[in-house]
């Protein structure tokens, strides 16, 4: 049998968070050694509640699940409750039964996974803020240059913010922290922006239905992303979701759907203005710097979707 690539996941775990955690569980492919949680769409605490209810749900095995930074690096926490619900699983009542929280600091936990691997053996994927990948840069840079790739989700991609008009949530939510990360030096960093999971990517009312009556995990993953379906009927129109945590997963561990990304010159602004959060991408190579980070910003629709249901178990 062909040896399972790892990953750890690091995580504000919100619904889409939940998604993307469940379709990792679910692919026989990789194994989950570990989750961090850190503060961003709800409070850490919070965090790592919802990655322990995702995960009883997701019914394979179970990774542990640290704490990491509960507090942003300079600026106040501002969680994202009025699009995941006050608990950030569409506030319907959504708690581990049986799993609790592991001991340790989830910060350490992961130096010390990386540290006990060989280089490249283990891929990062982060879905929230990057405070705890930050602080790890800072506290052990040899051990975070043994991982493989890093896969962020964050940023605008190639197309406008969501949180501002140049500024997506998670790079906005800590830019100090992805400032740090974007220009680590660090090889393969991936980006995955905002982008790449809309237009043909969103799913669509029909395809919704579908995953919701697909079976017990199906309609978890739709059932605690109730609130994003209700503020998208606002911005779209019609029940869409706009999945960006399980396109930056599906980026990270299915490849084959990615249809555009491309290494560019980016930098974090975090000047005390409207442009706090926007990754400037020099698409065109004026400024003359070397490329420092990868941006995917458009997936094949098709494959991404077949893929989400593969690892939701939609027959």
């Amino acid at each position: 049998m062909e040896e399972k690539k790892k990953i750890i996941i690091d995580t504000d775990c919100g619904s889409d968070d939940a998604m993307a955690i469940a379709m990792a569980l679910n692919d026989p492919a990789y194994e989950v050694q570990l989750i961090t949680a850190v503060s961003g769409n709800v409070p850490m605490r919070q965090a790592a509640t919802n990655a322990l209810t995702t995960i009883e749900y997701a019914g394979t095995y179970e990774p542990p699940v640290y704490m990491g930074c509960d507090k942003m690096l300079l600026k106040e926490l501002e969680c994202a409750y009025e699009t995941h619900g006050n608990d950030g699983m569409g506030d319907i009542g959504l708690v581990p039964k049986r799993l609790k929280v592991s001991e340790g600091n989830g910060v350490v936990k992961m130096i010390e996974a990386l540290n006990a691997s060989k280089p490249g053996e283990i891929d990062i994927v982060a879905l929230g803020p990057l405070t705890n990948l930050a602080i790890a840069i800072r506290l052990d840079y040899e051990a975070m240059k043994r991982a493989g790739r890093i896969v962020i989700m964050g940023t605008a991609g190639l197309g406008e913010g969501n949180v501002s008009p140049v500024a997506e949530f998670n790079i906005w939510q800590d830019a100090e922290a992805a400032k740090i990360v974007a220009e680590s030096g660090l090889e393969h960093i991936v980006f995955v922006g905002w982008d790449a999971c809309l237009g043909e990517a969103m799913l669509t009312p029909d395809e919704i239905k579908t995953i919701e009556e697909s079976g017990p995990l199906g309609k978890f993953a739709i059932e605690c992303n109730r609130c994003l379906m209700e503020l998208n009927k606002e911005r779209f129109g019609d029940y869409y979701l706009d999945m960006a945590d399980p396109s930056a997963m599906a980026a990270a561990l299915y490849p084959d759907c990615v249809e555009r990304c491309e290494k560019y010159y980016c930098e974090v602004d975090i000047s005390n203005g409207p442009s706090y959060g926007a990754v400037l991408v020099d698409r065109s190579n004026v400024l003359g710097k070397e490329p420092n980070v990868y941006i995917c910003s458009k997936l094949y629709a098709d494959k991404y979707k077949e893929y989400i249901y593969k690892t939701l178990k939609v027959k």
